[in-house]
């Protein structure tokens, strides 16, 4: 209504005011960007797992947040992100806590996908992106992948979310490394702290990386031990917000292999910060670069969707 009466000189100056203000949220957006590091894999791996509780669902380990929340502190949290998630009641703080700590309900519809359509990972080079927990990659490792990496926005949650799980499903008091075809129930947690007696195999197949997806695709790329592309990239509730799509979909295209795959596990639209599945599909199809197909929808509560991408001239 207030364009029908505005006269051409108001409706100049509200541009103007509008492209500034654009222009200062894209500034700030830049002061934002969270840059890259790999994190190192301690020669102590029971350090690793140190005042951690692990509980198991489909016969994976992970770590218990709510001993996370109170023992983590300090150096430990240098991002601050389990307080101030804590503190604020929330499981997204856009570019300061990208919701890593939390296991989302989509992980569970990618994993079962993967023992349904029987994914071949053995011998492949695979990157959990958005990798939180990190179960997607450690199916894969499960699979014999030859190589996992796993990345997320936050430093906290790779050091005390990631790595410990990681850790925990390779002890052999844990998990053994088998195809992860055969899945069991939810057990119940186990309500000791875990020592780590690892397979060194398992682990010299993985690399763990912090920090937003354009910094951590340079960092692959330039570093000095650069890696190769990637055969897999797994990623699960990572579209939630549309202001990443460009950053998202240039990762996939920087990082995967020629004749790669990416799956990805989303809800439909995600209320309240406007993602969702077929925007993103939208966004693809406008930049030309990849091919979609929705292999999967799950119907069970709030529609929920895996995607196959691929690019369209490998």
């Amino acid at each position: 209504k207030s364009r029908e009466t505005a006269d051409p000189a108001a409706c100049s100056s509200l541009k103007l005011a509008a492209a500034e203000h654009r222009d200062e949220a894209a500034s700030k957006k830049n002061l934002c960007v969270k840059a890259a590091k790999e994190h190192n894999i301690p020669e102590d791996l029971n350090k690793v797992l140190e005042n951690k509780v692990m509980e198991t669902v489909l016969d994976l380990s992970y770590v218990k947040l709510s001993v996370v929340e109170t023992t983590c502190s300090g150096d430990a949290d240098s991002e601050g992100i389990v307080s101030k998630s804590v503190s604020s009641h929330s499981d997204l703080i856009p570019g300061v806590y990208e919701g890593g700590l939390k296991i989302w309900e989509c992980t569970f519809d990618l994993m079962d996908y993967f023992s349904e359509a029987e994914t071949d990972f053995t011998d492949k080079t695979v990157l959990d992106l958005g990798c939180g927990a990190g179960l997607l990659g450690i199916v894969a490792l499960q699979g014999e992948a030859a190589r996992v990496h796993f990345q997320d926005y936050n430093s906290t949650v790779i050091d005390e979310i990631t790595l410990p799980n990681v850790v925990a499903n390779c002890t052999s008091a844990g998990r053994r490394m088998g195809s992860g075809k055969d899945r069991k129930a939810s057990k119940p947690p186990s309500k000791r702290p875990r020592k780590a007696e690892t397979s060194p195999d398992v682990l010299n197949r993985c690399r763990f990386f912090s920090g937003e997806w354009s910094q951590v695709s340079q960092l692959l790329l330039n570093s000095n031990k650069p890696c190769s592309k990637y055969d897999i990239i797994l990623t699960s509730e990572t579209i939630y917000n549309p202001d990443y799509y460009s950053a998202l979909h240039d990762t996939l295209a920087q990082l995967l292999d020629r004749n790669g795959h990416v799956y990805l596990a989303s809800k439909v639209h995600y209320f309240g910060v406007g993602g969702g599945i077929y925007l993103f599909e939208k966004f693809i199809e406008e930049k030309n670069v990849f091919r979609t197909s929705i292999v999967k929808t799950i119907d069970q509560g709030l529609q929920r969707c895996i995607m196959e991408i691929a690019f369209k001239n490998p």
